[in-house]
């Protein structure tokens, strides 16, 4: 566990040292990709970035909404202009339907994305951990509000989040399941807090087994922990006896932890937002 541990950690801190200024763009015009916006966060008590990519034809005072593509890890050197992009590009092919693509840059993954553990050795390894709550708070009471005030949404929102980004998203799901439509959740990192979350998720979807969802889950060829842990998952949706939601499992054998998201998505859209289906 502690060998899972440290390599996301030596992941992200390779993710986080890409985000500091680029001195080949000094004095350079920048292409512009999408909008920067801030948040003063009173649920965080700190300001937060939200990375936002309009789709090509949007307009303010269009009378034309969008879904939501909702991306955690969302900094402009995370996750957000990979995503952004295989919206974008399959939209010139009309394969998802046009979206609003927002990315919530991190500030502390760590804190943000986990729950308090009951784990000595989560807790030692993780300092910052057990923030989550706020977060999914921030996400319902703050992001959201503030993207359907400002930006030209319908009603359809889709979450992606990997690893401990999945995590926090099987969290949403299984507390907060009306804040997203569907679920893109890559390699969650399920094995936090000795698997408690995923433990309960059984009785939750049993008790819950009548509302509408979409939900994608992928993982690459990883820990042995790590499939355990997402059949787990899929194993107490498929026992839920719900048939208003559609499951797509889809390990991808060939990519490893690092390397399966941007391939997870583009599966992840072909299943989802299918050519002949509205959004709204």
């Amino acid at each position: 566990m502690k060998k899972i541990i440290i390599f996301f950690i030596t992941i992200i801190g390779v993710q986080l040292n890409a985000q500091k200024e680029d001195a080949r763009y000094v004095g350079k015009t920048v292409f512009p990709f999408g909008v920067v916006e801030k948040i003063d966060s009173k649920e965080l008590s700190e300001q937060r970035t939200l990375n936002i990519y309009l789709p090509l034809g949007y307009h303010p005072d269009s009378l034309t909404t969008y879904p939501t593509i909702y991306v955690l890890d969302g900094s402009k050197n995370e996750d957000f202009p990979h995503i952004a992009g295989l919206v974008q590009f399959m939209n010139m092919y009309d394969l998802v339907p046009k979206s609003i693509v927002v990315g919530i840059a991190n500030v502390d993954r760590y804190r943000d994305f986990t729950y308090p553990s009951s784990v000595k050795r989560d807790k030692k390894d993780i300092t910052t951990s057990g923030g989550s709550e706020k977060f999914i708070n921030f996400i319902e009471k703050e992001v959201q509000p503030f993207i359907i005030k400002n930006y030209k949404t319908n009603t359809h929102k889709t979450i992606i989040g990997q690893s401990l980004g999945g995590l926090v998203a099987t969290e949403i799901l299984v507390k907060k399941h009306y804040l997203f439509d569907d679920y893109i959740i890559v390699s969650p990192s399920l094995w936090w807090d000795d698997q408690k979350l995923v433990g309960k998720a059984h009785d939750f979807f049993k008790l819950n087994n009548t509302f509408n969802k979409r939900i994608f889950i992928s993982l690459g060829k990883e820990h042995p922990l790590m499939h355990k842990v997402a059949d787990k998952l899929v194993d107490a949706i498929k026992a839920s006896g719900n048939k208003n939601i559609e499951l797509f499992y889809e390990p991808i054998l060939e990519e490893g932890h690092a390397t399966i998201l941007h391939k997870a998505v583009y599966i992840a859209f072909e299943k989802l937002y299918k050519k002949d289906k509205k959004l709204k």
